[in-house]
């Protein structure tokens, strides 16, 4: 099936999203912290009552908080990036890659028809499902599109 085709017609389930982290809209940022170096995650899905209300992201810390020098015992709800976009996990791989391109996003939350975070989607995984069912395709593309040697090469 040719690359197009298949990221029209295969979901996101087939990226196989990692599982969720989770923090409560009502925890500070120092918690957001310690939970993202204790996973060893660069995002954290914000929560009310189960349902996606924000992303916290490495991004967030160093521009929001670090940044503009506001105090780790701030409340998330303040520096988070409130109603990230998201992907639904039966909607097409091309959704995802579009929206994540749109955004400049590297982490995308993957929810169900409740709102309710069940993944989280990144680039890094994005290039290695290309990578290992597209060997071919993504390992023979020049340095620079539509650059082609202007003689053969070799004896």
């Amino acid at each position: 099936m040719e690359l197009s085709r298949h990221l029209r017609v295969e979901n996101v389930a087939r990226l196989n999203p990692t599982a969720p982290h989770q923090i409560d809209v009502g925890r500070s940022v120092v918690d957001a912290v310690e939970l993202m170096r204790a996973e060893r995650v660069g995002c954290l899905l914000v929560t009310r009552a189960g349902e996606l209300v924000g992303i916290f992201t490495e991004r967030d810390l160093l521009k929001r908080v670090l940044a503009v020098g506001k105090p780790l015992a701030d409340p998330l709800i303040d520096v988070m990036t409130e109603k990230p976009a998201s992907v639904r996990i039966n909607e097409p791989i091309r959704t995802a890659i579009r929206t994540m391109e749109e955004g400049g996003y590297r982490h995308l939350p993957v929810v169900d028809e409740n709102n309710r975070p069940v993944g989280v989607l990144s680039a890094k995984r994005i290039v290695r499902y290309l990578v290992e069912h597209f060997p071919a395709l993504v390992r023979n593309q020049p340095p620079v599109p539509n650059q082609y040697p202007e003689s053969p090469e070799g004896a």
